[in-house]
């Protein structure tokens, strides 16, 4: 046997788990990747126990954090569940729904990043005084992670080498082939999206995508399924254009997909990597279900794949759009969380089926993105700096939200339930009160401190939670967030 090689026989199932050393891929994502692959092909059926996290880690001369990781890569996907006492199990996942999803083609993601944006105001609704010094808004990033001085020399170089009569034309519809080409790259291997640059459509940012995709599914009685609760401004677009509206409630799994089979959509709008605002993260058996509603109702799902990368316990979970093998999705991506939402550049990935359409609707229509941005982010992304970039800001997220849990632990205790705190850039809060969130978000503006009621996520307000406010944490410094929930806790319980 090869150098590095680790070989165990699993005594439960007589099944070989082969880790190689010497790999590139981290141990605990080829332990992951194996056990998943069992699991999809029935070698692991429904009900198997896995062996135990310690002897595993033993038997495979690993340390337990690695097994660890491993199963933990697998809950947050569906595959396994972990019972008390009982240690981890595997989950149901039927032959007939991994045929329809092609799961098996799923590569393995391997960049923590952020890859989308909700970069329009959620909080419009909200009035804050101007002596607010601290705003938890979601949706804004650190100006100063920027990378100021290597997108300068991209911009240099794009000006200095790039013919003046290509930055002073209109350019290709769908966006500049370097770009598209780069986009493709990077989200086969970051996200599993299976596409070409042809299927690539750049946008001046989510509400142009959102534009585009209205007008291009339009029909006489068309519906849009909408998470309930939901990104509100989704909603709003899709009104406007004039599609009714079925909200499908969110569970614990995402957008319940035995009451989206009941709606007279044939749209659905979902963001299943983590649910806006909820923070749920829909396992692969509801993916699964949605991919087959779509087929079945000849329909079409929204993939909105915002903050899906930043991910603080597991890596990040695959795209729906990498396991439908119908080509029933429409991926939504952005640059806005890793440079600026003023850059005003995101993207879309059409289904082949749909680019004869997008072609004819859109024949006489110019692109909305400035072609020398275009180039300058081409450059970006050749250069590998993008994917450097992008490690960054992980981590520096990564370490914003420890201290957020932290302080929000050591200053209110038991007084609030934090919901979502595994992924993203908010969390929503639940406060432990018989007021309503209005009235504590009006408690923080008077002490100075921003933050966001959630009603507006509910298409029925009746049915809104009333003692949940949400905080963004991406724009602001470790130093402001602990001033901040000191600020809040003064606020709402001295």
């Amino acid at each position: 046997m090869p150098d590095g090689i680790i070989a165990i026989n699993l005594k439960e199932n007589e099944l070989m788990i082969n880790l190689d050393a010497n790999r590139k891929t981290p141990l605990y994502q080829q332990l992951y990747e194996q056990i998943k692959q069992k699991i999809i092909s029935g070698e692991y059926p429904k009900g198997t126990r896995l062996t135990s996290t310690r002897k595993q880690a033993t038997d495979l001369c690993l340390g337990r954090n690695t097994v660890e990781n491993a199963y933990d890569q697998l809950c947050v996907e569906g595959y396994i569940k972990s019972r008390q006492g009982s240690g981890y199990i595997v989950i149901d996942v039927t032959s007939a729904l991994l045929e329809l999803s092609g799961i098996v083609d799923v590569e393995p993601t391997t960049i923590t990043a952020s890859n989308s944006v909700y970069e329009e105001d959620l909080f419009q609704q909200n009035h804050f005084p101007s002596a607010c010094r601290i705003a938890f808004r979601y949706g804004e990033m650190d100006y100063r992670t920027f990378p100021h001085t290597l997108w300068r020399k991209a911009t240099a170089k794009v000006l200095s080498q790039t013919n003046l009569e290509d930055l002073y034309s209109y350019g290709d519809k769908q966006g500049e082939m370097p770009l598209r080409r780069e986009i493709t790259r990077y989200l086969r291997h970051a996200r599993g999206v299976r596409c070409s640059p042809e299927q690539i459509v750049l946008g001046s940012g989510f509400q142009d995508l959102i534009r585009m995709i209205c007008l291009l599914l339009k029909t006489d009685r068309a519906t849009l399924a909408m998470e309930e609760p939901g990104y509100d401004f989704t909603r709003i677009l899709f009104q406007h254009h004039g599609y009714a509206i079925a909200p499908v409630n969110v569970n614990s799994m995402g957008m319940d997909s035995a009451e989206l089979q009941n709606s007279e959509a044939s749209l659905a709008y979902v963001t299943p990597s983590y649910q806006l605002p909820m923070g749920v993260t829909m396992p692969i058996q509801q993916r699964m279900q949605i991919l087959q509603w779509a087929r079945k109702v000849d329909g079409t799902v929204i993939e909105d794949d915002y903050d899906s990368e930043l991910r603080y316990r597991t890596q990040p979970i695959p795209s729906l759009q990498s396991i439908d093998k119908y080509e029933r999705v429409i991926y939504l991506g952005t640059f806005s969380k890793a440079f600026a939402p003023g850059l005003r550049m995101g993207y879309m990935v059409l289904p082949s089926r749909l680019l004869p359409a997008y072609h004819q609707t859109f024949e006489r229509y110019k692109s909305n993105v400035s072609r020398s941005m275009q180039f300058v982010a081409a450059e970006f992304m050749i250069s590998g700096q993008w994917e450097k970039h992008l490690r960054k800001i992980s981590l520096i997220n990564k370490k914003k939200r420890d201290i957020l849990v932290h302080t929000i632990q050591s200053e209110m205790s038991d007084r609030v339930t934090i919901h979502g705190q595994d992924a993203g850039l908010h969390i929503l809060l639940e406060l432990n009160t018989t007021k309503d969130n209005q009235h504590m978000v009006d408690l923080a503006a008077q002490h100075g401190v921003m933050v966001s009621s959630t009603q507006q996520f509910w298409y029925n307000r009746k049915n809104a939670i009333n003692s949940m406010v949400m905080l963004g944490f991406g724009g602001l410094s470790g130093d402001e967030i602990v001033e901040g929930i000191k600020c809040l806790r003064h606020a709402w319980f001295d």
